[in-house]
C-alpha cells in the first residue's frame, strides 16, 4: 500500500546519560527520522548502537536529552510527564521479545487489561479482544493462560493485546527472540499481513531475515540511522 500520512516523525533526538560529573554516554545523537502510516520498518544495528534507546524514547518511556518526538502530529516532548501512560495505552501497541503476560490471567484477560487500562469498558474490552484473539487463531484459546500455549501462542496474545486499543503505532522490540523458525516466520508473516491492512510497525530485531520481510531496513551505529 502506498504510504502517506506521518504517525511517528523525531527532529534532532538526543539523549545523553550521565555517569558522575565528568563521565556520559551519547546514546542518540541527534537522530532525525520519520514513519508513515501503513508502514512496517525494521531496526537493526549491534548492540549498543542505540536501537534500544530510541525504542524506550518514542514508546514514551522516557524523556529526551534534546530534540522532539511527533506522534500523529503530536508534539510528545512539550507534554506531561503524568500524560505518557494514557498516551501510551491509546496510541502505541507493544510488542515484547519476552512476551510480558500476566501468568495468572488468561489470554482473553490479558488483552482485555490492556484495554480497560486505556479506559474501556469490561464489555467493550471482552468483545474487542475475543474479536481479535479470533482473528490470530486463538479463538480455542481464549480461556488457556500463558503456561498452557506455545511459545508462537503466547506471541499471538502479546500481539493481540498490543492491537486492542487500535493504535497508531505497534513497536516490536525482538518479538520472534524467543521463538524457533517456524513460530518466528508465522509470526512476521501476521505483522506483515497487519501492516498491509495499513497497521504501523517498527521492528526492532538481530534477525535479518525477519528484518528482510520489512517495507525498509534502517541501521543504527553509535547513536545515529545510517
Amino acid at each position: 500500500m502506498i504510504a502517506e500520512k506521518t504517525i511517528l516523525e523525531t527532529k534532532k533526538l538526543t539523549k545523553i546519560y550521565r555517569r558522575g560529573r565528568q563521565n556520559e554516554v551519547r546514546a542518540l545523537d541527534g537522530v532525525n527520522f520519520k514513519l508513515k502510516k501503513g508502514e512496517f520498518v525494521a531496526l537493526v544495528g549491534p548492540s549498543g548502537s542505540g536501537k534500544s534507546t530510541f525504542m524506550h524514547l518514542i514508546g514514551l518511556l522516557q524523556k529526551p536529552t534534546a530534540g522532539k518526538i511527533f506522534i500523529a502530529g503530536r508534539d510528545m516532548t512539550r507534554v506531561s510527564n503524568k500524560l505518557y501512560p494514557r498516551i501510551r495505552a491509546k496510541k502505541i501497541g507493544f510488542i515484547f521479545q519476552g512476551f510480558n503476560l500476566i501468568a495468572t490471567l488468561n489470554s482473553i484477560e490479558n488483552v482485555m487489561l490492556a484495554g480497560r487500562y486505556a479506559g474501556l469498558s469490561g464489555r467493550e474490552a471482552h468483545r474487542r479482544a475475543k474479536n481479535i484473539l479470533t482473528g490470530l487463531g486463538l479463538g480455542e484459546r481464549i480461556y488457556h493462560r500463558p503456561s498452557e500455549l506455545s511459545g508462537g501462542q503466547e506471541q499471538r496474545v502479546a500481539i493481540a493485546r498490543a492491537l486492542i486499543n487500535d493504535p497508531e503505532i505497534i513497536l516490536a522490540d525482538e518479538p520472534t527472540g524467543e521463538l524457533d523458525s517456524k513460530n518466528s516466520s508465522e509470526i512476521v508473516k501476521l505483522l506483515r499481513d497487519l501492516a498491509n491492512k495499513g497497521q504501523t510497525i517498527l521492528i526492532v530485531t538481530h534477525n535479518l531475515d525477519v528484518a528482510k520481510r520489512a517495507d525498509k531496513i534502517i541501521k543504527m551505529q553509535d547513536g545515529k540511522m545510517i
